[in-house]
C-alpha cells in the first residue's frame, strides 16, 4: 500500500510530461505495465514470502550480505531527502525536470529497501556463508519488485543538459550517415550542419529525428518484455540493449528513406503522411525485431556425451546407440 501510494504520486507527477510531450506519451502505458507484471509474478511473490518465514530459512552470509541492511537504510535516508527535495521544489516551482526526476529517483530509492526491510522473519533462519544471495529469500522477494520500481525512472523526463546533449549527438549522427551513404552511391549531396542540400531543394534534419523519442519508448517495450518474458540477468540487460540498438538503427533507416523519398520527390513531398507513417513504422519494426529476438533469448542450447568408440555401433541394429 506504501508502494502503491508513492506510485500514485509519481504518476500524477509525470503524467503532466507524458500530456506535454510526444517523446514521453508511452508513459501512460507504465502503471498499466507494473500492474501487469505484478499479476504476473504474485506467485513467486506469495511463495518467497512464506519461504521467508520458514524455521529455518536460509539466510546469505558473508560481508555483502552484511552490508545489505546498513546500505538499505542509507538509500532510504538518501531516498527520502531527495524526495522531499523533489516535492518542495514541485510545489514551489510547479513541474519542472529537476523536480519530477528527483522525485522519481526519490520514489525509488525509497521503495527498494522498505522492500528488502519489511520481508517477513523466520523464527529460526540459519545463516550460512554458501548460501549465496539469490538462494535468500528475502532478496528473491525484493528482486522480483525490481521492474515495477525502477521502470519509472525511463518514463521520467531527463535532466534539459542531458536531453539536449544527447539529442545534438545523435542528430550529428544520423545527419552524418545520411550524407555518407548518398555520397557513397555517388548522388549529388552537401550536408551544411544539420541541412542536407539535395538537387531538390534543402532537407533540414529537425530534433525529432535524432531517435530520442523512439529510443526512449524501445528503451521502455525492452524492459516490460525482458522483465516479463526472460528470467536471466545477462538475457535481460541483452534484451534491453538490442532495444536500444533496434531503435538507433531503424531511425537511421527512416532518415534514409524520408532523405531519399525526397531525393526523389521534393522536400515538400515529406511532410505530413509520409513523415508520421515513417515514424510509426520505426516504432513498429523495433517492436516486431524484440518480439523475434524472444525466443532465440529463451532458447536452451544442450550438449550431450557422444561416444565416438567403434566399437559402439558394432553388432547391427539392435547394438545400444550413442545418446544426442
Amino acid at each position: 500500500m506504501v508502494a502503491l501510494a508513492f506510485w500514485g504520486f509519481v504518476a500524477w507527477d509525470q503524467s503532466y510530461w507524458w500530456d506535454a510531450k510526444d517523446d514521453y506519451g508511452f508513459g501512460w502505458l507504465v502503471p498499466a505495465f507494473v500492474a501487469f507484471v505484478i499479476y504476473d509474478r504474485w506467485g513467486k511473490i506469495t511463495a518467497d514470502a512464506k519461504a521467508c518465514v520458514v524455521p529455518g530459512s536460509p539466510r546469505a552470509d558473508g560481508w555483502a550480505a552484511r552490508l545489505l541492511k546498513p546500505l538499505a537504510v542509507l538509500a532510504l535516508c538518501g531516498g527520502g531527502g531527495l524526495f522531499l527535495l523533489g516535492a518542495f521544489y514541485r510545489a514551489g516551482a510547479g513541474p519542472s525536470y529537476p523536480g519530477t526526476l528527483a522525485i522519481t529517483l526519490g520514489s525509488a530509492a525509497i521503495l527498494m529497501p522498505l522492500f528488502f526491510l519489511n520481508t517477513p522473519e523466520s523464527a529460526t533462519p540459519k545463516p550460512s556463508a554458501a548460501t549465496r544471495l539469490r538462494d535468500d529469500p528475502r532478496v528473491r522477494l525484493t528482486v522480483w519488485f525490481f521492474f515495477p520500481v525502477m521502470v519509472w525512472l525511463v518514463s521520467a523526463p531527463m535532466l534539459s543538459v542531458v536531453e539536449q546533449n544527447l539529442n545534438l549527438f545523435l542528430l550529428g549522427k544520423v545527419t552524418q550517415v545520411v550524407f555518407f551513404v548518398f555520397d557513397l552511391l555517388g548522388l549529388p549531396i552537401e550536408q551544411q550542419g544539420n541541412v542536407l542540400v539535395l538537387p531538390t531543394g534543402s532537407v533540414g534534419v529537425e530534433d525529432a529525428c535524432s531517435g530520442i523519442r523512439s529510443l526512449t519508448a524501445c528503451l521502455f517495450a525492452g524492459s516490460f518484455l525482458a522483465s516479463v518474458f526472460l528470467d536471466s540477468l545477462g538475457k535481460k540487460i541483452a534484451l534491453v540493449v538490442s532495444s536500444m540498438l533496434f531503435a538507433v538503427f531503424t531511425n537511421l533507416l527512416r532518415s534514409l528513406f524520408l532523405t531519399a523519398w525526397a531525393y526523389n520527390y521534393g522536400p515538400e513531398a515529406i511532410d505530413g503522411f509520409v513523415h508520421d507513417a515513417a515514424g510509426y513504422a520505426v516504432l513498429g519494426l523495433t517492436v516486431i525485431g524484440l518480439l523475434c529476438l524472444l525466443p532465440i533469448f529463451n532458447m536452451h542450447i544442450t550438449f550431450s556425451d557422444r561416444d565416438d568408440d567403434d566399437d559402439t555401433n558394432e553388432g547391427g541394429p539392435n547394438a545400444p546407440q550413442s545418446a544426442r
